[in-house]
């Protein structure tokens, strides 16, 4: 006999809706155990990874970068100490990485961040005539250029 909680237990549980614990189960983030009645049903520690995969997707981690992440995990049994700590070190750079664009994109909100907008008055300053879109599309300046990047600023 399959024990384990029911699909609308573990929603309850992760506070995820029923749709979206059949969207992660669908991407292989959790795999159910079907009973002999056809019920899904899942390991305890499916709880934890739900967590984990909400957790990052509010660090702004992409789906793609927190299955590469759950496919570290184990099955079956819930992660260890050592487990959680070698996740936290792969996922340590992504995060820092993020972290500097938050930080950036902070201190860049009062000014320009090179969207090519020409909507504010300083954008006449750090990005004259949309020379930033020559880079491409996109905020320019919080993907790492500078209105230096493009040729004399105007003052």
């Amino acid at each position: 006999m399959v024990q384990g909680p029911a699909l609308g237990e573990i929603a309850r549980r992760t506070g995820l809706a029923v749709s979206a614990m059949r969207f992660y189960e669908a991407r292989g983030l959790v795999k159910a155990i079907r009973t002999g009645g056809n019920q899904r049903r899942f390991l305890r520690s499916d709880i934890r990874n739900l967590s984990f995969v909400l957790i990052d997707q509010r660090l702004g981690l992409s789906l793609t970068k927190i299955e590469t992440e759950l496919s570290h995990l184990p099955e079956g049994r819930a992660p260890t100490h050592a487990d959680w700590e070698a996740a936290s070190r792969r996922l340590r750079g992504a995060l820092d990485e993020r972290i500097a664009m938050l930080e950036q994109t902070r201190d860049l909100l009062d000014g320009c961040i090179g969207c090519g907008c020409l909507s504010l008055e300083k954008c006449a300053l750090y990005n004259p005539a949309d020379r930033a879109a020559r880079a491409g599309a996109g905020p320019r300046f919080l993907l790492g250029d500078r209105a230096s990047d493009f040729g004399e600023i105007m003052g």
